[in-house]
């Protein structure tokens, strides 16, 4: 019952930049986390980041820290991830993340975008 929209993703160089952004409407609660996973064939989907908008808190991946910063635009209840400096190993599918919960307490069911391709290369 919460749709994610997701917008961005394309091919880039090593070292330039790309932003995603996933906007979330339908049953939204007051309290969420929200943010982007990413997967690549052979592979789980792993944490890239997350936002806790109530918390004013964010967490980030150890491999994605100190080049990407997710931020918020609670008038539109959407997160936008900046990634800066990329690797040809951030190729993958990047999925927007939504589900309820306060901080990082985490309840109900998990909600997916459909994922778009980011690759980098030269």
């Amino acid at each position: 019952q919460v749709q994610l929209v997701e917008s961005g993703g394309g091919l880039v160089q090593p070292g330039g930049s790309l932003t995603l952004s996933c906007e979330a409407s339908g049953s939204i609660e007051t309290t969420y986390a929200m943010g982007w996973y990413r997967q690549t064939p052979g592979h789980e989907r792993e944490l890239v980041a997350l936002s806790y908008p109530s918390a004013g808190d964010t967490r980030v991946a150890d491999s994605v820290e100190g080049r990407f910063t997710i931020s918020r635009d609670s008038a539109k209840n959407a997160v936008v991830l900046q990634m800066d400096s990329l690797r040809v190993e951030d190729t993958a599918v990047y999925y927007c993340y939504w589900r309820a919960g306060f901080a990082r307490l985490m309840y109900g069911p998990t909600y997916w975008g459909a994922g778009t391709q980011v690759t980098v290369s030269s």
